[in-house]
This record gives C-alpha cells, sequence and structure tokens, in this order.
C-alpha cells in the first residue's frame, strides 16, 4: 500500500491552518484545537533543546492530546476514561480515509511502537501483580498474548486495535509521571520516556490536524469552558 503524504505537524505549520479556517469551526472545536496547538507549542519546545527535558514533553504532550479528545458527557453513566478514548479513536479511524495514523505509527515509529509495547514497566498488569493485587499472578502470560495481539494487528493493519494497546500503556506512563510515580530524569524509566515522547510527537498533532479537517464532526464538550 502506497503511503499517503503525512501533513506539516509542526506547530507552527498547524497554527497557520487553524488561524486560516477557524472562523469555520464550530465553538467547542475551535477551543478544544486552540488549547491543544499551545500545549503543542510548549512540548516543541522542550524537544527542541540540545538536552531535552523528555519528562516535560511527555507531559506536554499529553495535555495536548487531552486537551482534543476529553469529552465533558456530564454525569450520565460516568463512562470510564478508556471508553471515551475508545470512542475518539473510532471517531478518527472513521474520518481518516487515507490511514495517516496506520502509516505514521508502522512507516515512521514502528521500532519506538515496538520498543515501548515490549516494555513490561508500562503494562499496568505488571504493577498490579508487584502491588500484590489478587488475580495478577499470570501477568507474563497475559504480556506475551498482548505482545502477540499486537504483531497480529499491524499485520492486519487493525489501527484501531493498535491505538487502543498503545494508549493502555501510554497511559500507564502518564500516571507514573503525573501522579508522582516516578524520579524527573531518572536513568530507570528513559526508555519508555523517550519512546512515549516520540510516539505521542507524532500522533497528537496529526489527531489535531484530522481534527481541524472534519469541523462538521461532533467532537464533544470540552472540560471547563471559557466562561
Amino acid at each position: 500500500m502506497t503511503s499517503p503524504a503525512i501533513p506539516d505537524l509542526s506547530h507552527s505549520a498547524l497554527k497557520d491552518r487553524e488561524r486560516a479556517i477557524r472562523d469555520g469551526f464550530p465553538e467547542d472545536l475551535g477551543l478544544r484545537v486552540h488549547r491543544a496547538l499551545s500545549w503543542l507549542h510548549r512540548a516543541e519546545q522542550e524537544m527542541a533543546r540540545d538536552a531535552p527535558d523528555l519528562d516535560a514533553a511527555y507531559v506536554f504532550y499529553w495535555v495536548s492530546f487531552n486537551a482534543a479528545y476529553a469529552d465533558d458527557r456530564g454525569d450520565a453513566g460516568l463512562p470510564s476514561e478508556r471508553s471515551k478514548l475508545q470512542d475518539y479513536f473510532a471517531l478518527l479511524m472513521k474520518l481518516d480515509r487515507a490511514q495517516q495514523i496506520y502509516h505514521a505509527i508502522w512507516n515512521q515509529y514502528s521500532q519506538s511502537i515496538r520498543s515501548l509495547l515490549s516494555n513490561k514497566y508500562v503494562y499496568e498488569p505488571f504493577w498490579k501483580f508487584h502491588n500484590q493485587v489478587p488475580g495478577y499472578d499470570n501477568w507474563e502470560e497475559r504480556f506475551e498474548r498482548s505482545k502477540e495481539l499486537v504483531t497480529n494487528a499491524l499485520r492486519e493493519q487493525n489501527t484501531r486495535l493498535i491505538l487502543s494497546i498503545l494508549f493502555d500503556r501510554l497511559y500507564v506512563l502518564r500516571n507514573q509521571l503525573v501522579h508522582g510515580g516516578a524520579t524527573w530524569n531518572s536513568s530507570a524509566n528513559r526508555h519508555q520516556v523517550q519512546d512515549g515522547a516520540r510516539i505521542l510527537a507524532l500522533l497528537a498533532p496529526l489527531f489535531v490536524s484530522l481534527m481541524m479537517d472534519n469541523p462538521d464532526e461532533s467532537w464533544g464538550a470540552p472540560f471547563y469552558p471559557v466562561v
């Protein structure tokens, strides 16, 4: 399959696009994109340093991603964060007819993704086992099955499943950093932070780009609207 042309996903390019078309955005989408791009800019500043602060960059990229997808559905049903992510990815997959996300994952950062998905330190059942949560003695078997699932998903171009598993891992890393479960600039988690920052640097702006291409879709109400 021929790889589609991936647009320029730098903050400056996306901001230029946003300025040109934002008058046609619904208010909710306009706010999402504006906030996401502001945090993307901050993340890029960290990555551009001679010695990038990868912990800070990862957190800033995650905030940018969160600004894009977080959906305030009120208290009805109290949907889980994972459910919201699945709905968001499903919509992106429907809109990504050129399969930009799949080709970005496979052709540009497949090594970083494979490395992250093979890293037990961002696999939630591993931590549940070490925290003595009942039912996780078989975490190694689960981990091997998960890696086989990813291999099959890549072969079958099942982008939605790839994203689901990938962001499960990225969410564990997010929790480690945001909830104080890691030391800043620690050598103990450099590989996963480095891989995570590279992956989000690719995917977070691509998601925003697809959202800007589809302003007529319902992206939901953002948290904390401007009042």
